[in-house]
């Protein structure tokens, strides 16, 4: 019993026993006191120490290693890939590299949107090398301790060299994720931790060991590499910056295949090129997702197979959430079915054929939505395009104005897109400023050009919506008792009311 409370016995003792000596025994305790004050602090100090010491040694126990994996396990990203494995070559030919005199690389920086592959992508790498693969996180060397960050790098690359040998490996890939949280800009403070922890990453990289063998690849991976320092860019340390994009239509077919290997797809429905066109802008870790929900769908209906059907709703749940149960009153639902009507003849008026489904059913934070006809992977857009991007935006606005005199609280998310669209166009010079220093714009200029290219297309919006007032009465009705409308029969009933 003692073992188990023994700490809460003691605890609850010690002051119970001065009370009694302070005031029955008539024993000045007030220097006990103090001097088990003292004793308390040092054994904290020393203990934290201890543990902060033992730390700095767990990256021996932390390191993860990589489960074997090639490129071809990854999709969509073909030009990333092939520019990985030109740098990795200089890893693997070291008879050519030494005959031509060139300088092994050090580091690679992987830069990209999240769920790109980036931890992939050093994962095959150390694989196509046959080199020890240690990783790890950004924040696991930031600490608020002075020197602990400094001395996990320190012991990372030890662990490395020591792992290498131990194997026989004449290589080891380091990859760090989220490498800005301790490659972040220096503003010379040199006390700051983080600091610290840069300063011996960049000497990591000068190489202050004389020994070549074994050579030591640091992959750093980071979404925001306009944060780094430029200590860190430079020659020398990440000779080579290596783009993670996001997938092309024939990279996101590729994916989906990937994920699809190992689940039951009714072959006979399912198209694959048609989910790839429908999930534009997505990352490989959102297609994964897509296929790993739409098997959820398929074992909720207790079907053998997955099919379409299926597809299509996972990248509604990818894109928006997942169907809700919320119940709106009558006067609501009508409202949001107006409000999903207004971008749906919109983006009809704008580009014909674009609507897919017009949905009266909650998800996320959405009560409604219009789902469009996949497009064009396109890169590249005109003022034109963007105004009509805007209009369509602003469509759900202009018809609640149209019907009930106000907006809602629902175009929240509409004006959020609607103001980024701006924002591009002004930065691109597409707008009456013309080419400008994005420095130049203070924020009475930004709210200026914002409410003078937004107050003018709605206007244009509006004057077109109003040329449809049919189409809303003929669809109200449908969408609130049906809840989806699709797209060919939302096209017929605007022909009709034409």
């Amino acid at each position: 019993m003692f073992k188990q409370y023994g700490k809460e016995m003691v605890i609850g003792f010690v002051p119970i026993f001065l009370l009694f000596l302070q005031f029955f025994v008539g024993v000045n305790t007030i220097p006990l006191v103090l001097l088990g004050a003292i004793v308390g602090g040092l054994l904290y100090m020393a203990r934290s120490r201890g543990h902060l010491a033992t730390v700095g040694g767990e990256r021996k126990t932390k390191s993860r290693p990589a489960k074997p994996m090639s490129f071809d396990q990854i999709g969509g990203q073909e030009r990333a890939k092939q520019e990985l494995v030109e740098a990795l070559d200089f890893l693997v030919k070291v008879d050519q590299i030494s005959k031509f005199g060139i300088r092994p690389l050090k580091g690679i920086l992987l830069t990209g949107p999240p769920g790109t592959g980036k931890t992939l992508l050093a994962k095959a790498a150390a694989s196509y090398t046959d080199s020890i693969y240690l990783g790890a996180s950004g924040s696991e060397f930031v600490e608020m301790y002075v020197g602990v960050g400094a001395s996990r790098i320190r012991d990372l690359f030890k662990e490395a060299r020591q792992k290498a040998a131990k194997q026989g490996k004449s290589s080891a890939v380091i990859f760090i994720d989220e490498i800005d949280v301790i490659g972040g800009k220096r503003d010379g403070g040199q006390q700051r931790e983080y600091d610290q922890t840069l300063n011996q990453l960049l000497t990591e990289l000068d190489g202050i060991h004389t020994s070549d063998s074994p050579r030591i690849l640091l992959i750093g991976a980071t979404n925001r590499k306009e944060m780094l320092d430029s200590a860190l860019l430079r020659p020398g340390r990440f000779d080579r910056h290596i783009g993670v994009d996001l997938p092309d239509k024939k990279g996101r077919t590729h994916i989906l295949n990937i994920h699809a290997k190992n689940k039951p797809l009714d072959l006979e429905e399912v198209n694959l090129e048609k989910i790839a066109e429908e999930s534009f802008g997505f990352s490989g870790a959102q297609l994964e997702s897509v296929m790993n929900e739409a098997a959820i769908y398929a074992m909720r209906e207790d079907g053998e197979l997955i099919s379409q059907r299926h597809l299509s709703m996972a990248i509604d749940k990818v894109m928006m959430g997942e169907r809700t149960d919320r119940e709106a009153t009558k006067e609501e639902r009508e409202r949001v079915a107006l409000h999903e009507l207004g971008h749906a003849i919109a983006a009809e008026l704008v580009r014909p054929g674009s609507v897919s489904q017009v949905a009266l059913l909650p998800r996320g934070q959405a009560l409604g939505y219009v789902r469009h006809n996949p497009q064009q992977d396109k890169y590249l857009y005109t003022k034109e395009f963007l105004e009509g991007q805007i209009m369509i935006a602003l469509g759900g606005a202009a018809a609640e104005e149209m019907f009930y005199g106000d907006r809602s609280t629902g175009s929240r998310g509409d004006f959020d897109q609607a103001m980024n669209i701006v924002r591009s166009m002004v930065e691109c010079g597409l707008t009456e400023l013309g080419i400008i220093d994005q420095s130049m714009m203070t924020p009475d200029k930004w709210a200026t050009i914002t409410r003078t290219i937004l107050d003018e297309l709605m206007i244009r919006i509006k004057s077109m919506l109003e040329g449809h007032r049919d189409v809303f009465t003929s669809s109200l009705d449908v969408l609130t008792s049906e809840e989806t409308l699709s797209g060919d029969r939302f096209r017929k009933l605007l022909a009709d009311a034409a």
